[in-house]
């Protein structure tokens, strides 16, 4: 089974989990010190809340959560195929998860994964994050967010100075 994620930032997760729990009657399939995600069955739905104080109420990605990598690799050659541009990440860390995953970006610049959960982890994203839920410096920021300090000063990365700025304050979400 497939099913859409909407990804939103929030500006306090506390709040968000109960409202939500309360919405859809249903309690996070995975929380963590700034995130929470619900696995909703009716309507099928991957909800993702990520603390991001000053940003909440904004999207922050949207996705297709796949049952398999088999899947996301049938979409990556897919979206080349029709002139789509495609980021490849396999057997990434985000979101407390190894994921594999594709993303493309929509004309109006709003960035869609389509992704499999490999296996849990301990960490947000591929540096770990501190048990204070705060990222302390822009290299661990980058590193949250894009991946190492190279992938992030590529051409087209998603980490701008603001987009670490940003990270920073809020605890080193994912550029989405």
């Amino acid at each position: 089974m497939s099913r859409v994620q909407l990804a939103l930032n929030v500006d306090n997760i506390d709040q968000a989990v109960a409202f939500y729990s309360t919405l859809f009657q249903a309690e996070p399939a995975k929380r963590k010190p700034g995130y929470a995600n619900f696995a909703i069955a009716e309507p099928p739905l991957k909800l993702v809340l990520i603390e991001n104080p000053g940003h909440g109420g904004s999207l922050d990605h949207l996705g297709v959560e796949v049952e398999s990598s088999d899947q996301v690799h049938a979409e990556i050659a897919r979206l080349s195929e029709a002139g789509m541009f495609t980021e490849e990440q396999i057997a990434t860390t985000c979101c407390f998860a190894t994921q594999d995953k594709v993303w493309v970006t929509a004309p109006d610049t709003e960035r869609w994964e389509v992704y499999t959960v490999l296996a849990d982890s301990e960490t947000f994203g591929t540096a770990p994050v501190p048990a204070s839920g705060v990222v302390t410096d822009d290299t661990q920021a980058m590193a949250v967010c894009c991946g190492t300090v190279e992938e992030a000063a590529a051409e087209g990365a998603c980490c701008s100075n603001a987009a670490k700025a940003d990270a920073v304050a809020a605890g080193a979400s994912c550029c989405g």
